[in-house]
């Protein structure tokens, strides 16, 4: 494996030097979220492409002709007809008539459903009731070169939002902030930029996820003005030393925190030794390479690159190293 493809394989990032992030970036407020809601629907107008008469189909047309005023006194099959169903997130604050992506799947043996239309469908929440109905043309991309996945497709702006999610979010006299990624360094980070930004004790890390916050007087009734200033503070974030795995693709992501204690590797032809303080000097044979002390994954991945290491050698070192308790870092596999 050439050297260059193996640099390619491994991404070394640095918290050290990373720019300070917006709040905005890195915590959610409790209460400001999507909702997701979900029906069950048709799509016509396909060229022979929908489902082949199934008995759920089937009985999902018999019943729209009866809504219609028609009363088919036999089975009803059609090929340009698919059951489907539309899923779609509700944006937090979502008003009356404000319009929603769609996502439309279908749910039978319909081969594709470009240039289908979706029939009028309710949306429900979690709660079973309705917040949302859906409609319109079906856009399904790549038809000129073959779509990959033609019984999926979406509808910009199909669904028209019809009931409100309650907050009352501008009456609130506290808020809470999660933290994205939990990090207790972070959080004590946050609550100390807000309370000298804001000039008082309003913020308050209640654990490496939440920071309280209680609205200063002066922004009582007016949370929206409140979060656009807090939302712009900037933070240093701080994480955990941490190497991500992904065996199937040969990718590794690695902190520039992560260190390497003194600890001698072979593997295979390859022999390198990270030397502690009071190792002595000798000399080195042939095939071994050495690095000092405190020596960094960074640095350790430049020396297996030299000696042109492929990724699945790098993962099976890595997990060696950490087993040994050589790493200082957390492994993920994904």
């Amino acid at each position: 494996m050439k050297v260059a493809a193996l640099a390619l394989s491994l991404l070394i990032t640095s918290s050290a030097f990373a720019a300070p992030s917006r709040l905005k970036d890195i915590v959610t407020v409790k209460g400001v979220r999507e909702n997701p809601i979900i029906g069950y629907g048709l799509v016509i107008g396909l060229q022979g492409s929908g489902d082949a008469g199934g008995e759920i189909t089937n009985t999902s047309l018999k019943k729209m002709f009866e809504k219609l005023g028609l009363n088919p006194k036999t089975e009803i099959g059609s090929k340009n007809v698919a059951a489907v169903v539309v899923t779609a997130k509700l944006p937090p604050f979502a008003r009356v008539g404000q319009k929603v992506d769609l996502i439309v799947s279908s749910i039978g043996d319909a081969s594709s459903l470009a240039g289908g239309t979706l029939l009028v469908t309710p949306l429900k929440g979690g709660d079973g009731q309705i917040y949302a109905v859906a409609s319109g043309p079906l856009s399904i991309g790549g038809l000129k070169k073959g779509a990959k996945f033609a019984t999926t497709g979406t509808i910009p702006g199909g669904a028209s939002v019809e009931r409100e999610v309650l907050t009352e979010f501008e009456k609130k006299n506290s808020l809470r902030l999660a933290l994205n990624n939990p990090d207790f360094t972070t959080a004590a980070r946050i609550e100390k930029v807000i309370n000298e930004e804001l000039g008082g004790k309003f913020a308050s890390a209640k654990d490496s996820t939440t920071i309280d916050l209680v609205v200063p007087n002066q922004y009582e009734r007016n949370i929206v003005q409140l979060m656009a200033i807090i939302e712009n503070f900037k933070v240093n974030t701080d994480s955990a030393a941490k190497i991500v795995i992904n065996e199937r693709t040969g990718t590794i992501v690695a902190g520039g925190d992560v260190m390497v204690r003194p600890v001698a590797i072979s593997h295979g032809d390859l022999n390198i030794e990270v030397k502690g303080d009071g190792d002595a000097k000798s000399a080195k044979p042939a095939s071994m390479y050495y690095m000092e002390k405190g020596t960094t994954l960074s640095e350790l991945v430049k020396s297996l690159n030299a000696f042109g290491v492929g990724p699945e050698d790098l993962i099976s070192i890595f997990q060696t190293l950490k087993r040994n308790g050589a790493l200082v870092g957390e492994i993920e596999l994904i």
